[in-house]
């Protein structure tokens, strides 16, 4: 009791020492807030993506589905058969194909790279709250036993998209530059 009320007492006390000081505390965060410069958001592309650590992406862009059709690669798998790289001569193609192709690509890249991810976290709450319940442990080792598998099978089949679909990226990057696009 004694704990609280020496808790509330000092929170008190600073918010009339900041009341004091600058008017009112609205106008203290106020100020701290026009001095304080907004952190520059890193942006991550395949030249400074770590390699040995996980990025955490929640959500897309609002202008980022209208743009890339991100919505409308969705429904697709991310590996869909035969690579969009090969599909036509690089001789034949044009820049503007290329860089459509490109970042058709890259949306899928992107979404199988969420969905990768996705899993991976669900496997890890899974088996963290197995591991916590040792009753759980004892009744269900069976059941586990198969749903450990499936997991780190479905996760090694989207590891694997996700790498094609990078690989697929770096071919169509190389078309580009060779077409003599940027």
């Amino acid at each position: 009791m004694k704990r609280t009320t020496y808790t509330l007492a000092g929170m008190i006390l600073a918010a009339a020492v900041c009341t004091a000081q600058s008017g009112s505390l609205g106008d203290y965060a106020r100020a701290a807030r026009k001095q304080s410069k907004p952190a520059a958001t890193k942006v991550f592309d395949n030249d400074n993506i770590p390699k040995d650590s996980h990025l955490s992406v929640v959500g897309t862009t609002p202008g980022a589905q209208a743009t890339d059709g991100s919505a409308a690669s969705a429904s697709n798998p991310p590996n869909d058969g035969a690579p969009a790289a090969n599909s036509q001569p690089a001789n034949a193609a044009k820049p503007e194909d290329i860089k459509a192709r490109l970042n058709e690509q890259k949306g899928k890249l992107e979404l199988a790279s969420r969905e990768l991810d996705v899993t991976q976290r669900e496997y890890r709450l899974r088996a963290a709250s197995f591991y916590a319940d040792a009753g759980d442990r004892l009744r269900n080792s069976a059941a586990w036993d198969k749903e450990d598998a499936d997991y780190k099978k479905k996760i090694a089949d989207q590891q694997k998209a996700v790498d094609d679909g990078k690989k697929q990226v770096e071919e169509l990057q190389e078309q580009l530059r060779k077409a003599g696009g940027k």
